[in-house]
Parts: C-alpha cells; sequence; structure tokens
C-alpha cells in the first residue's frame, strides 16, 4: 500500500491509511527522503494514527527517515501514536529520541513551524 504525500507549503504531509508491509514502509522512506529533496521542503509531518501493531522494524524505519531527513535540512515530526502503542514501543525498548511527537496533525505542523521559528526560519 502506497502511502500518500502531500505538499502543504514547505510541509510534507505522509498519511498512512493502514496496515503496512516492510516493503511498504521502505518504499515510503524512500518515498519521503525524495520528495523532501525534490520540495526542497522543512518539514515532514508523518500520521500513524490508524496504525494499532508498530514492530521494531517500523519504529526503526520511522526513527531512519527522521535521521535521513535531518540530514537534508528538514525535521519530522510523527502524529497520532495511539496509547497501546507507547506502551508497548516502551515495554520493548523502542525509541525514537530526536524525533518530535505530537497527539495530532494540527499540533504537529504547529510544533514543525514553531521549531522553523526558533532556528530563524519561519
Amino acid at each position: 500500500m502506497d502511502v500518500p504525500i502531500l505538499k502543504m507549503g514547505d510541509y510534507l504531509i505522509a498519511a498512512i491509511q493502514g496496515a503496512l508491509t516492510d516493503s511498504d514502509l521502505n518504499r515510503l522512506q524512500e518515498n519521503l527522503v525524495h520528495s523532501v529533496r525534490r520540495h526542497r521542503s522543512k518539514g515532514v509531518v508523518i500520521d500513524v494514527t490508524v496504525l494499532d501493531v508498530m514492530d521494531s522494524f517500523a519504529a526503526r524505519t520511522l526513527r531512519s527517515i527522521t535521521l535521513m531527513t535531518r540530514l537534508l535540512g528538514a525535521k519530522v515530526a510523527i502524529v497520532g501514536i495511539q496509547p497501546e502503542i507507547a506502551f508497548s514501543m516502551v515495554q520493548l525498548g523502542l525509541t525514537l529520541e530526536g524525533t518530535m511527537m505530537s497527539l495530532d496533525l494540527e499540533d504537529g505542523i504547529a510544533m514543525l513551524k514553531a521549531a522553523d521559528k526558533e532556528d530563524g526560519l519561519g
């Protein structure tokens, strides 16, 4: 399943709409990194609200997306992590340190804009 990537001003929004296989996650990573470069985006919001399971591969892929995107000069906000996923990630030792996290899309975009202002970009 391809994840749609929408452009909203200086930001990209990737809204995951269902369970993703490992190959789907790899494709999302590749598409997002190329889209950041192509659009010279300042930030990316990845909405994981619909996910009710996040395994170690998915967590590592999200972390990789964050690191790769940072190398391109953009920030990432992951939004919509469900409480059950947060609980299981902590229990499994899966972390996304260095990644902005927020409850929803609106807050995620606000976080990216605030970070841009702090950096003198906004």
